[in-house]
Parts: structure tokens; C-alpha cells; sequence
């Protein structure tokens, strides 16, 4: 769930009253609140417990990396209290300074380790860099070795300037971003080298599962190219990731659920965005190709085995 800070009923936390004042926004805080309500309500009937985020504007990797550093803590500090008053609604997902792997680093394990926080949500690329930069395989190394969990959310649309019109920067660019950033990790070693980090890629993988066979092609007949740093066909890492079940076409659905299995996919709501789900799981529970156990687990097991979350703490 795309998470600013979910306000109360009584009055908006201190971060959305410092994004409204600080940051040009064309989502009214306060105006959201009756549909956050309503979204909170409706999410909350299919299961008691989900995960939140921050919105991919503040990774903030455009700053200098200890200002990113600061934005992250401060971040990161408040959704841990959000979970902390809130134990039995809210994981929490943390933001990394991924401007500077080695302040991502420190504040990774910060997170883990003072506040709790078991998964993060970063970028689908990094300024000019790719997920398979060398300079981010510290980040992945201590990503496995405390556990956590990482999501990918797509940002800063390669092409931007290109797009000016239609909105195709969000209905081409994003989803173009899922694809880079699944094609970097599988093409670039990332999946090889540390196979223990638990990935999940947003918007349904985006249009990285609907072009594998032409991917996969390419790995095939140019391996002086594809095969360079990983020499595993992309076809087999594709139950080594999970996807979220946004993609606003059961056919498209349908589609992941035969290629990832219903143990890859979660439900996402990509809230407060227009292009999320307005009833989020609405897609999933109206699926006739699953069983009860297989909604069970897309609307909550799932995530929760992407999390690395316990059964006692389930």
C-alpha cells in the first residue's frame, strides 16, 4: 500500500501536514482522507494486517546523499512509530539513501535492527545507474544477511522528455521500469550472486512478463551481449521474485497467475495514485481460476512469506 502516513479521523500526522506545506502536491491531503477511510475499511475485511510504504517521490536520490540519509531517517523513524501504535493493522516497509550504498547500508541495518522494519522499497534505477551497478552489491550482500526484504517500485521514467503528452510517461514508462529493473537483476547477476534477498516488483512485474518469450529470445541468440555477467536463461528466475496483482485486466492477471504461481503474487493497492486499484483486491476476489486458499493467499499469506514474518507473529 502507497503510504504518505495514513491520517486519523481527528487530524493529519505531522509528515503529511510537511508535504502539504513543503512539496507541490496535486493530492490534497485532506480531501483524501474520506477514501483512505474508505480504502483502510475495505482492505481491512479481506484481511486485518498489510504492509505500508512511502510514496516513490521521496526516495529523494536527486539530493545530496547525506540529505537523502536524513529525509530516509526521519522516514523511516515515523512509519516504525506508525507500526509501533498500531502493532496488529501494520508491517512497515523503509526507504534507503540508494544514492550512497554505504549510508544504505547503515541505515538498513539501523532499520532492522532499532526499528523492526523488514523489507524496504527503492527505486527501479538509481540516478544514472542500473539495479545491476556493482556499486549496490554491498547494499544486496547486507539486504541477505539481515533478511530483509526488498521492493522495486518504478521512478523517474526513463524517456520522460519524450512523453510529454497522454500521460505516457505512467502508462509506458512505468511499466518499461519494472522490466529494466527485473531485467537488470536477472541479467546483470543479481539473482545469481545473492539468491537469498527476496525481491517484489510492483505493477505486476509491468511489462517484463508480457515480453519474457521476446527476452528470453534475446538471451538466446545474442549471449555476447545478454551472457555477459549471467549466463541463467531469465525464464528460470521467474518464481525466484514475487509481483504485486495490479494490473486492471483479468486476462493480464490471469496471465501472471499461470506464469508466477499463486505463491508469487500479493495484493498491491498503489494508494493514493489514480492508477491503483480503488477497491484494492477487488481483481483477486473476483478471479473465478481461484480457489478460496489461493485468494487467502495473494490478499495476505504471501506478503507475509515475502516479509520473512514468523508464523507466531502472523
Amino acid at each position: 500500500m502507497e503510504y504518505t502516513r495514513i491520517p486519523s479521523a481527528a487530524n493529519t500526522s505531522s509528515i503529511c501536514e510537511k508535504i502539504s506545506r513543503d512539496v507541490p502536491c496535486h493530492l490534497s491531503i485532506d480531501s483524501q482522507l474520506p477514501h483512505t477511510i474508505y480504502q483502510l475499511t475495505f482492505f481491512s475485511s479481506l484481511h486485518p494486517k498489510f504492509a505500508l510504504t512511502l510514496v516513490y517521490q521521496m526516495f529523494s536520490y536527486w539530493a545530496k546523499p547525506e540529505h537523502t540519509l536524513k529525509v530516509s531517517k526521519f522516514l523511516n523513524d515515523d512509519i516504525a512509530k506508525t507500526v509501533d501504535e498500531n502493532p496488529d493493522k501494520f508491517f512497515s516497509l523503509g526507504t534507503l539513501p540508494m544514492n550512497d550504498p554505504n549510508l544504505a547500508c547503515k541505515e538498513l541495518k539501523r532499520c532492522v535492527e532499532e526499528l523492526g522494519i523488514r523489507g524496504f522499497q527503492i527505486g527501479s534505477h538509481i540516478n544514472d545507474k542500473t539495479l545491476a551497478d556493482k556499486s549496490f552489491k554491498k547494499v544486496w550482500d547486507v539486504a541477505e544477511e539481515m533478511g530483509a526484504a526488498i521492493m522495486v517500485h518504478p521512478w523517474d521514467m526513463v524517456g520522460f522528455d519524450l512523453m510529454e503528452k497522454y500521460w505516457l510517461p505512467w502508462l509506458v514508462g512505468m511499466p518499461a521500469e519494472c522490466s529494466l529493473a527485473i531485467c537488470s537483476c536477472i541479467f546483470g547477476g543479481v539473482f545469481e550472486n545473492n539468491p537469498n534477498v527476496r525481491w517484489l516488483f510492483a505493477h505486476g512485474g509491468g511489462s517484463f512478463p508480457f515480453t519474457l518469450g521476446r527476452i528470453e529470445h534475446g538471451f538466446n541468440v545474442r549471449p555476447d551481449l545478454c551472457q555477459v555477467d549471467c549466463k541463467v536463461n531469465p525464464r528460470e528466475y521467474i518464481r525466484h521474485f514475487w509481483v504485486d496483482a495490479i494490473t486492471h485486466d483479468m486476462d493480464a492477471f490471469k496471465y501472471n497467475l499461470k506464469l508466477f504461481g499463486d505463491e508469487k503474487i500479493v495484493c498491491g493497492s498503489d494508494y493514493p495514485f489514480v492508477l491503483g486499484e480503488q477497491e484494492p483486491g477487488k481483481l483477486v476476489c473476483e478471479c473465478d481460476d481461484l480457489t478460496e486458499q489461493s485468494k487467502d493467499k495473494i490478499l495476505y499469506t504471501n506478503v507475509l512469506d515475502w516479509l520473512g514474518v514468523p508464523k507466531s507473529e502472523r
